[in-house]
């Protein structure tokens, strides 16, 4: 049996498979945003102290930058007056054998939509982002295989806005999660792939190894 993909896995090698084949053997840092919008989170649907949740997320993270309590403040003055549910389960391992995926989802309820996932990004004007669509369909195959609970919807936490956003899983998202899963297992398996025609390429600390001047990307990748 092959072993269970990541759901970020997933998203990396959806976001673009040669950043994740060039990162595939690296670990990847929580970012300090993630840590202060994940504490935050775990306080939601009850009254927000800012001081005390700074505390918690130093230590989780010593060493993060004084500076990010700004941006924790931000985020608790958005947060405080949308109508946040309070889980029945945290952090709750799940995972998809029909799949070969695996993950951990941020939040489990008792009522429907069964789960939410955390994100540090802001919220789009309407809906949830095309990557966060695909998130919600891998967590929600492996929340109906782990936990019993079929769903067609899940809920995505965008902190930095205070917006909670339902996501239906339409079958376009399916097959989203299908093709970057594919692509997940060909680069885990060794295959070199290709650079996508619309590859997010602006801003990727990857662009110097993926694109030198003079080298072809294939021969880099066998260097």
């Amino acid at each position: 049996m092959e072993p269970r993909v990541r759901v970020s896995q997933i998203l990396s090698a959806h976001f673009c498979p040669v950043r994740f084949y060039l990162e595939r053997d690296s670990p990847r840092a929580e970012s300090p945003r993630y840590t202060v919008c994940k504490q935050l989170s775990s306080h939601l649907g009850r009254p927000l102290d800012a001081n005390m949740i700074w505390d918690e997320i130093r230590t989780v993270s010593p060493g993060i930058e004084p500076a990010m309590r700004l941006f924790l403040d931000t985020c608790v003055e958005r947060c405080r007056d949308a109508g946040w549910p309070r889980p029945s389960e945290v952090d709750v391992s799940v995972f998809s054998d029909r799949l070969g995926i695996r993950g951990r989802v941020d939040k489990i309820f008792e009522d429907a939509p069964p789960f939410a996932i955390t994100r540090s990004s802001e919220a789009p004007p309407a809906g949830v982002h095309g990557a966060d669509r695909i998130r919600v369909a891998a967590y929600a195959a492996c929340v109906a295989e782990t936990l019993g609970i079929e769903t067609g919807s899940g809920l995505v936490e965008y902190i930095p806005s205070g917006a909670l956003r339902t996501c239906t899983i339409q079958p376009g998202d399916r097959r989203g999660m299908l093709r970057s899963l594919a692509a997940a297992r060909r680069v885990m398996a060794g295959q070199i792939p290709r650079k996508p025609r619309r590859a997010p390429c602006t801003g990727c600390v990857q662009r110097e190894r993926c694109t030198p001047t003079g080298t072809s990307l294939s021969g880099l990748l066998r260097e």
